[in-house]
């Protein structure tokens, strides 16, 4: 009796499992449709939840951070299921025409079955990632905040800068600057003391995650400093080069923000205006510091500098160590007397280091006493005929002159080259010039005039076309390498020369013979 009731038991036991099993597979064939409908529907959940997740990590990624691990998985497994639903609906048409009896049944029970338990599964998965696919956060920093700089080469040979760049890199550190602004003449070495100050922080760890180098030059294009800044930033290739300038705006603030950055801005000739850039303003409080050379003592105002550093010419001594070192000590030695007219011909360079370095090295081959005699005799006739002269350092110099506002200034400036070398001009006599020439128009109001011709001396000034000395600064003078420049420019670039006649302060008695059918031409 017991043991028919055991087995009794165990056919219950076994019919069950295959009433169980057959249900299970009557299921996935029965509620395939459906199933299929459904899982469409949480596909499409799933890309809208992945999509906004990827803004999330992209817009945090934009700022510096770091995507997270976990997110990264859950972003490829969502990517791996919607490649699987792909694989599942290319035989989608064909699974749903085998069946029958109103979806209850199917012409071919086993691929409908496999067909059936795959979709099921995959309901589940994309339930799975749905629920899994919420994140409080997506990205953290960067563990690695080691300052990114790009080293600079610089010239094998450098004098005279070590004083301040000491002083300019204290004052770079110091707390209170966000910006600091490098100004003097040109080829007085103001990038050369920017590079050295970028190549500084690859040796620094001060809490700068990034050094960004900018050239502006004179024709400042606001979309070529957003470029030059995305390379260094990591935004670039088509996407960035079809965005519109705002759109270019907040990329790189959206990039910046939040990070402690360092802009050396190189050779700008106006304000240039952060915002319209895209790059957020330092501040004592997020650390950022802008660096900037200019020409212009003016451009340092506009900047928002009230006290930026003057880069100044080379001391007689410097200028001379560094003219020595140019033209080296085989050249210097093979002569008794080429040393002293070496001396010479570096005092003509009064202490500009483009002049010393281009002269320097034109002069390293010259071996004969004579061919010293006769550079010095050139640079003290016409400076312009020597080698170099006219392609090589006037050219940079006359960028200055070119951005003087208007042919009055211009003309002011053209004239003060009349006056000899190192002559120190009362303000007050040269304006009573100036108004003789016809270059400044004589008002009734006399003060008024007067103080027209200030305002030009001080364009001049702040230009660094022209040097205040003196007492209260009542008068100025022009660096010799400049006034080179001035008579070069007068001359149409040295194309007529010959029609120039000034030989200040060197005793001239009679006016010297000109060319056949020369004229002369007055200096306007």
């Amino acid at each position: 009796m017991g043991g028919c009731i055991s087995i009794q038991v165990s056919c219950d036991q076994v019919l069950n499992r295959a009433g169980s099993c057959l249900w299970r597979k009557g299921n996935h064939i029965g509620n395939l449709e459906k199933n299929l409908v459904v899982l469409e529907k949480s596909i499409e959940v799933l890309k809208a939840r992945r999509d906004d997740v990827l803004t999330r990590v992209q817009r945090e990624e934009a700022k510096g951070q770091q995507r997270l691990n976990e997110v990264q998985v859950w972003l490829t497994n969502v990517h791996t299921i919607e490649n699987h639903f792909d694989d599942l609906n290319i035989t989608r048409t064909m699974e749903l025409q085998r069946l029958c009896l109103c979806g209850v049944c199917s012409k071919n029970l086993k691929s409908s079955f496999r067909y059936g338990r795959r979709v099921s599964q995959m309901l589940k998965e994309v339930e799975n990632l749905k629920s899994n696919g919420v994140f409080e956060d997506v990205a953290l920093e960067k563990p690695d905040m080691r300052c990114v700089v790009e080293e600079r080469p610089l010239q094998p040979v450098i004098f005279g800068q070590e004083t301040i760049l000491e002083m300019a890199w204290n004052r770079l550190m110091d707390d209170e600057t966000a910006i600091m602004g490098l100004y003097g003449m040109g080829g007085v070495g103001k990038t050369t003391l920017l590079t050295q100050i970028n190549n500084k922080f690859r040796e620094t760890v001060d809490g700068v995650q990034i050094v960004i180098w900018v050239v502006v030059s004179s024709d400042l294009r606001v979309e070529k400093i957003q470029d030059d800044i995305a390379k260094k930033l990591g935004l670039r290739g088509e996407e960035w080069n079809q965005k519109e300038k705002i759109e270019k705006v907040a990329d790189i603030h959206a990039r910046m923000q939040n990070k402690r950055f360092v802009l050396l801005l190189d050779d700008i000739w106006r304000k240039v205006d952060l915002t319209e850039i895209g790059v957020p303003s330092p501040t004592r409080e997020n650390g950022c510091k802008v660096v900037f050379t200019t020409r212009s003592r003016e451009v340092c105002g506009r900047m928002g500098v009230d006290d930026p550093m003057e880069v100044q010419c080379l001391t007689n001594k410097e200028a001379w160590n560094l003219f020595e070192k140019k033209v080296g000590p085989l050249t210097l030695k093979s002569h008794p007397g080429i040393p002293e007219q070496a001396r010479k011909v570096a005092e003509k360079c009064r202490g500009l280091p483009l002049a010393l370095n281009v002269i320097g090295e034109t002069m390293s081959s010259k071996r004969a006493i004579q061919e010293w005699h006769h550079a010095v005799q050139v640079l003290n006739s016409y400076a312009a005929d020597f080698s170099g002269m006219d392609d090589q350092i006037l050219p940079i110099l006359k960028y200055s002159y070119d951005n003087l506002k208007g042919d009055k200034i211009k003309s002011c400036f053209l004239y003060c080259s009349l006056f000899p070398e190192d002559y120190l001009i009362e303000k007050e006599k040269l304006i009573d010039y100036w108004i003789c020439e016809g270059f400044i128009s004589e008002n009734k109001d006399r003060e008024r005039t007067v103080n027209q011709g200030y305002d030009i001396i001080g364009n001049l000034v702040r230009s660094c076309l022209l040097l205040e000395e003196g007492s209260n600064k009542s008068k100025v003078k022009m660096h010799d390498v400049v006034r080179e420049m001035a008579l070069w420019i007068s001359s149409d670039l040295g194309e007529n020369r010959e029609k120039y006649i000034v030989r200040a302060g060197v005793g001239l008695c009679e006016v010297p013979k000109l060319r056949s059918g020369g004229m002369l031409k007055r200096c306007r």
